[in-house]
């Protein structure tokens, strides 16, 4: 299922709540951390494509059937610019920039790729989340390292320039709400 997004800052509430009607028909429940983390994820990809491209995008969103208890939800992104998503390291005072950051520490996996003229970035959240292992994921096209401040953005020496995939790391005793 998809949902067209326009370049408006209005759109971000929109694909909240377009989403959460989706997730209501799907066995996850409104107040399960898997819905809220989903949310949050959408809010932040959609609020990138909006605010740092300008360009009409596209959202799309696969939920696991109520019989699927251990699959795996994916959502993407993607629009027409051709700038990569560059996570960013920012001081205490900023009230911006943290988004990738959000980004790789709630899903499971992420990552991006080009897209015709564009690019999709993309995320998966585990149903039952699983350990780490250190193992990538993703694709040929699909593949890299994991990004935070200082390291690489668009993946490790082995990736292909300009694609990139990373994997959130463990955070034992971290809890996460989206308000």
């Amino acid at each position: 299922m998809q949902l067209e997004i326009r370049p408006d800052p209005a759109e971000v509430g929109r694909a909240r709540r377009w989403a959460r009607s989706r997730i209501a028909g799907s066995g996850i429940e409104a107040d399960e951390p898997l819905a809220e983390t989903l949310i949050l994820l959408i809010s932040e990809l959609v609020t990138n494509a909006v605010v740092h491209t300008g360009c009409p995008a596209v959202l799309r969103l696969s939920l696991p059937g109520v019989e699927a208890g251990e699959a795996t939800v994916r959502l993407e992104v993607a629009d027409s610019s051709t700038r990569a998503p560059v996570p960013r390291c920012v001081g205490d005072e900023a009230t911006g920039g943290r988004g990738l950051a959000l980004v790789d520490g709630l899903a499971d996996r992420w990552g991006w790729s080009v897209e015709g003229p564009g690019k999709r970035i993309w995320c998966e959240l585990d149903r039952c989340a699983r350990p780490v292992d250190g193992a990538g994921h993703g694709g040929a096209a699909e593949h890299g390292s994991g990004a935070e401040c200082g390291g690489a953005a668009e993946g490790d020496a082995t990736a292909e320039p300009g694609v990139g995939a990373f994997r959130a790391p463990v955070y034992e005793g971290f809890a996460y709400e989206a308000v």
